[in-house]
């Protein structure tokens, strides 16, 4: 069943989903693991500062090759491109940042539901079957 990504009763996170998305957030890609989790909002933020981080910082790459390749042949005049870099490296750090944030509390509230349904079943009083006592076979339907 798909779920509306901004309907007001989420589904409780277990530990699993938790956990890889603490990894995938974590190792991977700053946002997604958000996403997979159910934190739109948050993930959606996340994914497009790294996105947008990660492509400054190609961007400053290729102007900085071009830069050295034009200096051999000796036609280009160097300009100051490192700001470029920097903010990439900057909102990538951000995003990695809140990321970390976010699985935090992933984490403490899987926490929290897997004590929710550890209590839950203490309390709930399960009667046990009832056998019959006589040594007849049950009835067949």
């Amino acid at each position: 069943m798909l779920m509306k990504p901004f309907s007001p009763s989420r589904k409780l996170v277990s530990h699993t989903t938790a956990r890889n998305a603490v990894i995938v957030n974590q190792l991977a890609t700053p946002g997604l693991g958000s996403l997979i989790a159910g934190r739109w909002i948050a993930g959606i933020g996340q994914l497009a500062l790294s996105v947008a981080g990660f492509i400054m910082i190609t961007v400053w790459f290729f102007e900085e090759m071009i830069q050295y390749y034009g200096q051999i042949s000796g036609n280009v005049q160097p300009h100051p491109v490192g700001w470029i870099g920097e903010w990439g490296a900057i909102l990538f750090v951000v995003s990695w940042l809140w990321s970390l944030v976010t699985s935090i509390s992933l984490l403490r509230e899987a926490s929290r539901n897997s004590l929710k349904s550890l209590e839950s079943l203490e309390t709930e009083h399960i009667s046990p079957p009832v056998l019959d006592s006589s040594d007849k076979p049950p009835k067949q339907p």
